[in-house]
This record gives C-alpha cells, sequence and structure tokens, in this order.
C-alpha cells in the first residue's frame, strides 16, 4: 500500500518533510511531533484545522509530505464543522461529514505535487459506515450482516424503520450506529424480545429538551419509548445497523481488538474488554492480554496469522492511506473474526509499541507511520472503489 500523490513526489529517494493539518495544540499532533523528532527529520509543519475550515486556502510545498489528522478536541474547530462548539453533543453528525470531506478534498486540491497520506475519497468512505460497510463487503472481508450497507441502502427516518428492518431482517439484538459517528457516539445495542419488550445499551443522554449528548456512563434503556425517543433523534443524521455478534470473552468480560496497520502491514494491537456491549477504553473499557488471546485463537484451532490477514485484508481495500485501525470482533470461542470498522484515526494508542515480526518493533503508532513514509513510493494512479 502506498501513499497517493497527484504526480510524482519531486523529493522521491529523499528524507521526507511533513506538513500536518491538524489542531496545533491537540496531542495528536504533539504525539506525530515526537515521532518525527526522534527520526532525526524536522519538525512537521502544521496546518491548523482552524485556518482550513476558515477559508484560509491551506498552502503545501512542493514535495511535503502532507498528513491529515483528525480534527476533533478543538471546540472552534467542532463549531466549524457540526454548528455547535460543544463536543458532547450527539447532533450534527451529517453536517460535521458534509463539511469535514468538503475540506479534505480541499486539501487534496491544495497538495498537488505533495505525497498525501490520507486519500480524500477513501476518507468519505471511511467515514460513512454504510459505505465502508459495502466495500468491505463486496471485498470479501467477513463483516457482520447489514440491512442498510451502501449507498442504496434504505432510508432509515426513526425507530419504527429500524424496528421494521429488525424483525425483516431476523436481528433480534443489533447495532444502531450514526452513520457518521465516531468513539461509539449515538450507538445503542438493541436487544428486542417481543412486541414491546426492547432495551438498549448507550452512553447516549437526552436532556428534558430531547438534545442528546454522549455520556462516559453507559447506561441501559429499559422501554421502547426510551429507545424510540433517542433512535429518532438520532435518525435526522443517518442511520446504519448491523447485527450484534456475540463476542468472545477474556476473563468474563467482552473483547475485541484495535489492530493498527500501517502501509498495509498490521503493527500494534491492543484487546480492549468490558462488561457493556462497547468496548471503547473511553467508556470504562480496560485493556485485555493480547498474549491470553493468541493463546485462545490457537487453543481454538485458528491463530494469530488469520486474524491479522482479516486486518490487513480490510486495510487493503483503502490502499491510498498510509494508516487505518481496524476493529476486529473475535467471534466467542476465539475461532472466527469479522471487522466491524475501519478508523482514519485510530492510532492514538499512546506508549503502545509495535508487534514482534512487524518491522514496528520498539516503535509507537506514530514512529511507525514516520518509517513508512521514509520508504514510500509516491502513486500516481486513482483506482477509486465501487460503492454499491
Amino acid at each position: 500500500m502506498s501513499p497517493s500523490t497527484s504526480r510524482a513526489n519531486s523529493a522521491c529517494g529523499a528524507q521526507p518533510r511533513f506538513a500536518v493539518v491538524g489542531n496545533p495544540a491537540n496531542r495528536r499532533v504533539a504525539l506525530f511531533q515526537d515521532a518525527v523528532a526522534a527520526a532525526g527529520l524536522p519538525a512537521a509543519r502544521v496546518v491548523p484545522w482552524l485556518d482550513v475550515l476558515s477559508g484560509r486556502a491551506a498552502s503545501f510545498r512542493p514535495g511535503e509530505t502532507v498528513r491529515i489528522d483528525s480534527p476533533g478536541e478543538d471546540p472552534e474547530v467542532e463549531r466549524l464543522l457540526r454548528g455547535a462548539g460543544d463536543g458532547t453533543r450527539v447532533e450534527g453528525s451529517a453536517l460535521w461529514y458534509e463539511r469535514f470531506t468538503a475540506a479534505v478534498r480541499e486539501v487534496g486540491r491544495a497538495a498537488a505535487g505533495c505525497t498525501l497520506l490520507d486519500d480524500p475519497d477513501e476518507l468519505a468512505v471511511l467515514f460513512d459506515k454504510r459505505l465502508c460497510h459495502a466495500v468491505l463487503h463486496k471485498a470479501g472481508v467477513p463483516v457482520p450482516a447489514s440491512p442498510t450497507s451502501g449507498a442504496t441502502g434504505p432510508v432509515v427516518r426513526g425507530w419504527d424503520d429500524v424496528r421494521d428492518l429488525l424483525r425483516t431482517h431476523r436481528m433480534p439484538r443489533a447495532f444502531v450506529k450514526l452513520a457518521h459517528g465516531s468513539s461509539a457516539s449515538g450507538v445503542l445495542a438493541v436487544e428486542m424480545a417481543g412486541p414491546g419488550r426492547v432495551r438498549a445499551t448507550t452512553s447516549v443522554e437526552r436532556d428534558p429538551g430531547g438534545r442528546l449528548f454522549n455520556s462516559l456512563r453507559v447506561r441501559r434503556c429499559t422501554t421502547e419509548g426510551e429507545v424510540a425517543a433517542i433512535v429518532d433523534a438520532l435518525a435526522q443524521d443517518g442511520l446504519h445497523i448491523e447485527r450484534w455478534l456475540p463476542k468472545a470473552a477474556q476473563r468474563g468480560r467482552a473483547a475485541d481488538l484495535r489492530v493498527v496497520v500501517v502501509g498495509g502491514r498490521a503493527t500494534h494491537a491492543v484487546v480492549r474488554t468490558s462488561r457493556s456491549p462497547m468496548t471503547n477504553l473511553h467508556l470504562g473499557g480496560a485493556r485485555g492480554n493480547l498474549d491470553d488471546a493468541r493463546a485462545a485463537m490457537a487453543a481454538a484451532g485458528g491463530g494469530w496469522d488469520e486474524a491479522v490477514e482479516v486486518c490487513e485484508r480490510a486495510a487493503a481495500c483503502f490502499p491510498r492511506t498510509l494508516c487505518v485501525g481496524v476493529d476486529l470482533l473475535p467471534a466467542v470461542g476465539w475461532r472466527r473474526f469479522a471487522v466491524c470498522e475501519v478508523n482514519a484515526f485510530g492510532d492514538l494508542l499512546p506508549r503502545l509499541t509495535g508487534l514482534p515480526g512487524s518491522g514496528a518493533e520498539g516503535l509507537d503508532t506514530y514512529a511507525a507511520q514516520v518509517a513508512a513514509a521514509q520508504h514510500a513510493v509516491p502513486r500516481t494512479t486513482r483506482n477509486h472503489h465501487a460503492i454499491t
């Protein structure tokens, strides 16, 4: 896998000169700068998201290697993208997606003559769960079944549509997600036990005025009315539905894996465990033991190599994006695997070093990307995905 470029990089063969589109005070930018310095390279030039989104045209120098980083954790940037500066609000993800994808395409145009480590068209797919699911499925990557996969899936207008789809597709347990959400924002793990018997697990809070907020507390909704009110509000921004696959367990807790793939190769992995259906670490999930997970896979007659191969196949669907984070679901028994998401900005795993044999031993996720970018071969062709 290679980063994309609009024409041959004039600096091909030389050490890269990095530019980062990011929020200057953000920890992601700081970690990447640390990696650049550790490699003995000049500090990356930071192009603020605030400038890009405020119409102050981004400018790049010929031969620069351009990294697009997350626009998160800045209230003013959030306001420009979402229309509200409160980062805990759930609503506005459709507007966020529209403005974000327009901005990264503008960055792509401004970066003509540079090596681009994150492809704008691929970012547009990665930030639409429906499109991403369709691309993975078409490539033969195992994914949970979904009635909303692709660009031509059914329009989900609210809870009535969700309920009908779950019944039609025989999904008594499913995840209902914002199409453009991240970090478990707007996710509900829904269980239907019969007419009127519905419950859901979510981190979404609804205030008396009907506004939705992300909470750090995972809670249970125990009535259909409560679930319906949240889903009806979320549906305005677009929804994606996936079958809820039972996960493997580690020490009595549900377990999945975040696997970082850099340059087509799985370099870092962390097991995430939780007593709730959401394993996100910021929602109370905890890091599990990777050695134990690998041993469980081997005992089940599979193996770590099979898990890695699934993740690398998922990443290969996005060949012009240097680094992605793959969320891998091991089925009960640790024998089979499915990919639930591929994350464009899934590399924030501080102090985690590379897997043995990955070529990233001793490197964190950012240092691995710097090393990969130093050896990247510019790519001039554009092989667009066929979205179904």
